[in-house]
Order: structure tokens, then C-alpha cells, then sequence
């Protein structure tokens, strides 16, 4: 859920404020790469900081504690805190997919151009295609003296011939 600067500004430090303020835009997208890195590794290291205390604090109250440990009733918002932290680190991530994303983008168009400027490679014939159909194979089987359309009347006309033999 989202946090208003107001409470933002309650929860945290000036420091961590500051930080939190460079995870916004326009100012995260005027951010080079090594200043996101860093950014956000400085980030995590408040989040886990935060989010450790507050684990600590609720275990403290739940009587789990070291036996040495002081009885904290008060959270002082930590929780909160590292919820913030959290939300910044989110903004930071999905600016830091968008770049990855944009830079996948211009290495497509990049090799595509590559491509499409260089000359056709001088390959060998294809062979038999079927770009106008393809040539027709020859048959190794001999041809046929009869046209097969007259194949039924020429044995008719043996089988009476062989019958008129046979009657005589």
C-alpha cells in the first residue's frame, strides 16, 4: 500500500527521507546506472536494518527475547519504516526492468539494422525447390505401350480372342 510523503517523512531520518525522495521520477529516471546500484544497495542495507528491529521489538513484546533484553511496549514505527523501504526498492527495481527492457530493445534494432545493411551470403544452389512447383521426377518404371485409357478394351479383346481359340 502506499505511504504519504507526509508519513514518510515521520517514520524516517533526513537521510533515509533523502533517499527514499531519489526513488521517485522524475529524479530516478535522471539516475545513471552506478548511482541506482548504489542506491539501492543503500537501500537494502536500511530495509534489513529496519526490518530487523522490528522482528526484534516483536519478539521482545512477545516475551521470546534474551533474557537480558530491555521491554520495548513501543514499536517506533519500524515496521512502517521498512514498508517504505520496501516500496522504494520496488520503484527501484521496476526502473531498473524498464532499462533492462529498453536496452534489450535497442540491441534488437541494432542487430536487425546489422542484418539487414549486409550483403546477401554467396551460398551454394538450393537444388530442387518448389518455388514454380517442382520438377518432375523421372520414373525408373518403363512406359507403358498401352495408353491406360484403353487398358479394359484391350484385354476384353484377348479374352475374346482366347475364347474363340478355346471354341475351335
Amino acid at each position: 500500500m502506499a505511504t504519504s510523503k507526509l508519513d514518510e517523512r515521520r517514520l524516517m531520518s533526513d537521510e533515509e527521507f533523502t533517499l527514499v525522495e531519489q526513488t521517485r521520477y522524475p529524479v530516478l529516471g535522471k539516475l545513471d546506472d552506478a548511482a541506482l546500484k548504489d542506491l539501492t544497495q543503500r537501500l537494502r542495507e536500511r530495509r534489513d536494518r529496519a526490518r530487523d528491529i522490528a522482528r526484534r521489538q516483536r519478539r521482545e513484546v512477545r516475551g521470546k527475547g534474551r533474557q537480558g533484553t530491555t521491554f520495548e511496549k513501543q514499536d517506533a514505527g519500524n515496521r512502517q519504516k521498512a514498508g517504505v523501504l520496501a516500496e522504494a526498492l520496488t520503484r527501484i527495481n521496476s526502473e531498473r526492468t524498464r532499462r533492462k527492457a529498453d536496452e534489450f530493445r535497442a540491441n534488437a534494432r541494432r542487430a536487425l539494422a546489422l542484418r539487414q545493411g549486409a550483403e546477401a551470403p554467396a551460398r551454394p544452389d538450393s537444388g530442387k525447390t518448389p518455388r514454380k512447383g517442382m520438377r518432375k521426377n523421372v520414373s525408373d518404371r518403363r512406359e507403358r505401350i498401352v495408353n491406360p485409357m484403353d487398358v479394359g478394351r484391350v484385354s476384353q479383346a484377348g479374352k475374346r480372342a482366347q475364347a474363340v481359340r478355346d471354341n475351335a
